[in-house]
């Protein structure tokens, strides 16, 4: 009998043997975690699981993988494989065998760290929130660090019975009861990767949150209302998800910083199987391709089934470092709030001024001497070594503006001479100023001088009469800005591709948190709360996961595509001052590349005229026009067939972006499909320097709801365009729906 008549599995069996005997003497290796994908089409009928399969590959193995220690998943939804701690050359053998697709060794990735709702327009008892329930019967899947049962904000007054459709299930820990109900519905822990690679040094099973981070996610998208939350009396108020009708569920895959890819696809694997409607991701494994990026990989198993993925676009703050960026991914950068934490300080002159803070204590300063080191430089700054405690002692003392030592060196020093509180003159507001140890406010310059000139004329009689803390303004102008740290475009993967998507609230979030973990220290103290002002685009994700389980309880036939689209035609990009969206580091006005279509603005959504709409088709033939190999394909679809119906980039997205070089032609074409439900828009095209917009037809109509109607979009650069110009393409009907698309051009 020829070798060709032998079943696959035998020769895969066969082949080991072989190469075992040849390999029998070899240096010892390092284990290392492999994610390696399969063909189920060529699993034996003998098994009758695909676990069983994959424990029977490892343990075929030239050194046999003992598979108890080292398979550490088996994935049956996100993907057809398992991920195990394997040495190079037992890779190398599994490639060998003909059911191998793909493999690549694991990479670790991080997390991304009640006035909210309100900011965004959502109200009580209209709009979405009164249309939705509040989001009821929707159940939203945190893909995280953990969560803290026993916090407010996950009580079950008020919420239904649990959906009859949800699988899931509350892992019980060991070492101590973890409760679920009808709001926090199941709670899961998958940290064996993490363990296996020495990122994780948690032995238990528990699903709590020790980090923080995920109780925080959780609850900023479903938490339930929590009358007088504040971060010790900062942004004081009723503390609510943006869809408190929502259910929970909790997928623990860090109990650390660092998070690793094997422990992430089995989350979402779960995830998928439990029946969770969004999945709401505040991490990152960096910029990959999608045939290697596991958040895409099963974020695109997750779309077939009709679960809408949101994740965090990063904290890197500049050009070309958007993360989680496939076209199928709802992808979310941070904004500003209109609201600052502040303290005030009232002269001996009777001048007030206010500046930031977020010292932890009501303190009232009163009828205190002002010190001001005038005449001597390193005294001016409070420079370390500089002051005594014979000059400071139980006064306010000023530090001028400089760039030698920071504020919170600035602080430290006035602690550690004993002076009563701190002015600090700055004309930025460094992240963190919970943790100056001094009472302590931070006022720009040009208020600085006043003070300055006011201590200097009156010498020793320079008095403070008051200083306040804990004083939260709103109305802070201008807001929303595009948060300092939020990843900007291009796409770095598919530049065509316009992201992030929208932005929406991720700086000084208020939300819940483990009481067990520090906030602030004052004093040598560490300082608990049950709710904290957190900061990144993981708290701007939770914002669009809870908003989407809003839209998801209106409109339940929506598809996720569906859903981003109408979270993008109807987003904003004028803030309170009336001027486009300013970047919160420079002042400047920022660009879709910053912001994507805008922030995200929920009640217009819920009825947004014009749907751009993505079937499984058209997310087929955008990965066709990348030029990936079969085994790529394979990796990313989870089948062995499928068709191109076209090699091409352009998918059918409420975004366009058009790339042009020397080379290239002077005209893009874009053509697109949108669904309508009223009977006439009109196109209006706005267009900046160096390009120019056409629109045909101009003129969409629609005589049945969610008819659908086609139209193409030419783009034509002339003269010399800056290599970043941008404009809209907005299609009107009465004025009543303005359904808005930025166009993005990129000269090089």
């Amino acid at each position: 009998m020829s070798f060709c008549n032998y079943h696959p599995f035998i020769l895969f069996i066969l082949l080991f043997f072989v190469l075992g005997v040849n390999n029998a003497v070899s240096e010892p290796e390092e284990y290392k975690t492999y994610i390696v994908h399969m063909d189920p089409s060529l699993k034996p009928s003998s098994f009758l699981t695909h676990e069983t399969w994959h424990r029977t590959i490892l343990r075929s193995l030239s050194k046999p993988v003992h598979d108890k220690d080292k398979l550490l998943y088996s994935y049956n939804h996100v993907m057809h494989g398992f991920s195990a701690r394997l040495t190079p050359f037992q890779a190398s053998e599994i490639k060998k065998s003909p059911a191998h697709i793909a493999m690549h060794e694991e990479k670790s990735g991080k997390l991304f760290t009640t006035h909210s709702p309100q900011f965004m327009g959502l109200r009580h008892s209209s709009g979405l929130c009164n249309a939705s329930s509040y989001g009821e019967g929707v159940i939203i899947g945190m893909i995280d660090s953990g969560i803290w049962p026993e916090s407010e904000s996950f009580n079950e007054k008020g919420m239904p019975a649990v959906p009859t459709r949800w699988k899931g299930k509350c892992q019980n820990s060991t070492i101590d009861p973890f409760p679920c109900n009808r709001k926090l519905i199941g709670a899961q822990v998958f940290i064996k990767g993490s363990q296996a690679a020495g990122e994780s040094d948690s032995p238990d099973d528990t699903p709590r949150d020790y980090l923080g981070h995920g109780t925080h996610t959780s609850s900023t998208a479903a938490g339930n209302h929590v009358p007088g939350a504040s971060q010790f009396g900062y942004a004081q108020g009723v503390a609510r998800g943006l869809a408190p009708g929502a259910h929970v569920a909790m997928y623990k895959v860090s109990s650390g910083e660092l998070i690793v890819e094997s422990d992430v696809l089995a989350a979402m694997d779960q995830a998928i199987a439990d029946g969770v409607d969004i999945m709401s991701l505040s991490l990152g494994f960096g910029q990959i391709d999608y045939f290697e990026d596991v958040i895409a990989i099963a974020s695109l198993s997750a779309i077939e089934k009709g679960i809408v993925v949101v994740c965090s676009a990063g904290n890197d703050g500049a050009p070309y470092t958007t993360q989680n960026a496939a076209p199928w991914i709802t992808t979310v950068g941070a904004g500003t709030l209109d609201r600052s934490f502040t303290a005030t300080v009232t002269l001996g002159n009777n001048q007030t001024f206010e500046g930031k803070s977020q010292f932890p204590n009501r303190v009232l300063v009163i009828d205190t001497p002002l010190y001001y080191g005038k005449g001597d430089s390193d005294k001016a700054i409070c420079n370390i070594g500089a002051l005594s405690e014979n000059e400071v002692f139980g006064k306010v003392v000023i530090c001028d503006n400089n760039s030698i030592i920071s504020v919170f060196e600035q602080a430290r020093e006035l602690s550690r001479n004993g002076a009563a509180a701190g002015i600090l003159i700055s004309d930025s507001t460094p992240e963190g100023i919970n943790g100056l140890s001094i009472p302590s406010l931070i006022l720009p310059s040009s208020s600085g001088a006043l003070i300055k000139k006011y201590a200097t004329e009156a010498a020793d009689d320079a008095r403070v009469k008051i200083m306040r803390f804990a004083l939260t303004s709103y109305g802070t102008k201008p807001a929303p800005q595009v948060a300092y740290f939020s990843s900007r475009g291009p796409n770095p993967i598919s530049p065509s591709i316009l992201k992030p998507d929208i932005i929406s609230p991720g700086v000084d979030v208020l939300a819940a948190i483990p009481p067990i973990i520090p906030v602030q220290y004052v004093d040598n103290y560490q300082l608990a709360s049950d709710y904290a002002l957190y900061s990144g685009t993981s708290m701007a994700a939770p914002h669009v996961a809870g908003v989407t389980a809003l839209l998801k309880a209106v409109h339940p036939e929506w598809s996720p595509a569906a859903i981003r689209s109408a979270l993008m035609t109807t987003a904003y990009t004028i803030d309170n001052n009336g001027t486009i969206l300013t970047d919160q580091s420079t002042n400047l006005p920022g660009t879709p590349l910053d912001y994507g279509a805008g922030h995200i603005n929920p009640n217009k959504a819920m009825d947004p005229g014009l749907i751009y709409d993505i079937d499984w088709q058209g997310y087929v033939d955008f990965l066709c026009g990348l030029g990936y190999s079969e085994a790529e394909m394979k990796a990313i679809l989870r089948r062995s067939q499928w068709n191109c119906s076209q090699n091409q980039t352009d998918i059918n997205y409420p975004s366009f972006v058009a790339i042009f070089n020397a080379s290239s032609p002077n005209v893009k074409n874009f053509t697109r499909v949108v669904l309508g439900n009223k009977p006439i828009y009109h196109a209006v095209v706005e267009t900046t320097y160096g390009t120019t917009f056409t629109v045909e037809p101009s003129t969409l109509t629609f005589t049945n709801k969610y008819q659908k109607q086609k139209f193409v979009v030419s783009v034509q650069m002339y003269g010399k365009a800056p290599p970043v110009t941008y404009g809209y393409l907005k299609w009107v009907y009465q004025n009543s729906h303005i359904v808005a698309s930025p166009v993005v051009v990129l000269n090089s």
